[in-house]
């Protein structure tokens, strides 16, 4: 019983500082940048100056990513016009905050003033 109890204790330790090291979001002006990666390997940059607090809102209010709300949040489909079809080839869009794999979805990620946002045409 006294294991079971410390691994709970520890489990909420965990869940617990891990919400309190994500990101959250600010209020007032704020400018990214997003890099997109296409299948050919060619890349594109973008750039944003924005009053909005999530990435995905900007994105998809510019037209720059396409998706539909699945359970996990945002699930992009197009990005710069080309789709990716997880099901058709296991291609998906990566999505990476200032070069490390996003923790969390691009409709639930805090837009930081400086970062660099990338999408990256992704295959499986």
């Amino acid at each position: 019983m006294k294991r079971i109890l410390s691994i709970v204790l520890v489990l909420a330790l965990v869940f617990a500082l891990c919400a309190c090291t994500q990101a959250q979001p600010t209020e007032g002006e704020k400018s990214f940048t997003v890099t997109v990666v296409h299948a050919d390997g060619t890349t594109k940059d973008f750039s944003y100056t924005t009053t909005e607090l999530y990435v995905g809102a900007v994105l998809q209010a510019e037209g720059l990513i396409e998706g539909e709300e699945g359970q996990y949040g945002l699930y992009i489909h197009v990005v710069d016009g080309e789709r990716a079809v997880y099901e058709e080839d296991g291609s998906y869009w990566g999505f990476y905050v200032n070069d490390q794999y996003a923790a969390q979805g691009i409709d639930l990620t805090p837009i930081e003033d400086g970062a660099v946002y990338k999408l990256e045409y992704t295959v499986m």
